[in-house]
């Protein structure tokens, strides 16, 4: 599933609107059920609606009603080349801890080699209400 992932993340890159940094991110986020939700990085001018890879995948698939999530594969870099490995910013790390739990996994690759982390070991003692 690992590899099914990482190929939909790449796909998702490929969509990338990245005029301004020219930095291209895919994600592939899967539900519990087994279904996949893509998303890529947009961007804007003005910097703030800019909105990451990772997000677009949850609020896609939130709009639909899912809300129940076991991973999420990330692949980007400059011009699309993905040499080193692309970890999701704060931001992205707070939605997904809204959304999922302390063993949600976070895939991801520098083309190479493959690195799987829970969502705990990138965002300890996340904020909570």
């Amino acid at each position: 599933m690992k590899k099914e992932l990482i190929n939909k993340a790449y796909e998702a890159m490929k969509h990338s609107y990245s005029p301004y940094s020219g930095f291209r991110v895919g994600a592939a986020l899967l539900t519990k059920s087994g279904k996949i939700y893509t998303g890529c990085n947009i961007e804007n001018s003005a910097f703030s609606p800019t909105c990451c890879a990772e997000r677009t995948a949850f609020f896609k698939a939130v709009s639909e009603g899912e809300k129940d999530f076991s991973a999420m594969a990330i692949v980007g870099g400059k011009s699309g080349e993905t040499s080193e490995f692309c970890y999701p910013c704060g931001v992205c790390r707070q939605v997904m801890a809204e959304f999922c739990n302390a063993d949600f996994e976070i895939i991801l690759t520098n083309g190479k080699d493959i690195k799987a982390k829970k969502l705990s070991e990138l965002l300890p003692e996340s904020f909570k209400l």
